[in-house]
């Protein structure tokens, strides 16, 4: 899938653990552990609302679009 999630980078740069990140947000730890490992299909906008206001972040930072070779 040619679009990423960054959150593991972003709560690298912060020191925040994913706990604390599921505290804040008031999202599910199973949510958070999903995004952190890149292994959703689809989101919610509220979900990225809720990530981006605790990290103080715009959408393009924490989705990348990166092309699959060949297109």
């Amino acid at each position: 899938m040619p679009i990423h999630c960054k959150l593991s980078t972003l709560l690298g740069e912060r020191r925040m653990k994913m706990s604390e990140l599921a505290r804040k947000t008031g999202l599910a730890k199973n949510t958070i552990l999903a995004l952190y490992h890149d292994r959703v299909r689809k989101v919610d906008y509220r979900v990225l609302e809720k990530i981006c206001e605790a990290l103080g972040c715009q959408v393009g930072d924490l989705l990348v679009y990166e092309p699959e070779d060949g297109r």
